[in-house]
């Protein structure tokens, strides 16, 4: 799945959990880190496979549930003791999101050795082509059938973004506002 997918399928997952759990909209820094929670995986994994060739595949380290576990136990655990369980729980939600979302191509086609990252280091991973960068892969982009739904999920959770009151982007836009204030200051 792409970054985009992610993203959209990470929020989608998050806002649904807030008005059921919560009883409210996502807020602003929870919305944040599910967003950062929905790329973390691939922000280790592809760049120590793809560019410094230290993991065998750009899905396995953080791709693993059982590090995935271990992560966002830590977080959630961190977040609790300084009273932002929510943001814990939405980098948690985005984060365990990504891995499931990477495999339901082979889930639904039948090649289940293609899931073997879930378990990874107790499972080998199949052979995976590393010799395409991110920028080879991006030109390299096929639209697919399940191309085309991550583009729908995307309009989807770009809907309900906004129907939630566009969480995260006054903090986004406050913090663009004071690195431009203090570049000016220098």
């Amino acid at each position: 799945m792409w970054p985009w997918g992610h993203l959209a399928v990470g929020y989608l997952l998050y806002s649904g959990l807030s008005r059921w759990q919560f009883d409210r909209v996502p807020g602003s820094v929870a919305t944040l880190a599910v967003a950062f929670g929905t790329q973390f995986p691939d922000l280790v994994d592809k760049p120590l496979a793809w560019t410094f060739g230290v993991l065998a595949s750009g899905r396995s380290l953080t791709h693993s549930l059982l590090t995935a576990v271990v992560i966002c136990g830590l977080v959630v655990w961190y977040a609790r003791r300084h009273d932002h369980s929510t943001v814990g729980i939405a980098f948690a939600v985005g984060y365990l999101s990504h891995p499931f979302a990477d495999g339901v191509l082979s889930f639904v086609s039948g090649d289940y050795q293609y899931l073997a990252y879930l378990g990874w280091p107790l499972l080998d991973l199949p052979p995976y082509d590393t010799s395409a960068g991110f920028v080879a892969r991006v030109l390299g982009v096929e639209f697919t059938p399940f191309f085309a739904l991550q583009i729908a999920l995307v309009a989807v959770a770009f809907v309900v973004w906004v129907r939630d009151g566009r969480p995260g982007l006054a903090a986004v836009r406050g913090w663009v506002v004071t690195w431009r204030e203090r570049a000016a200051e220098q």
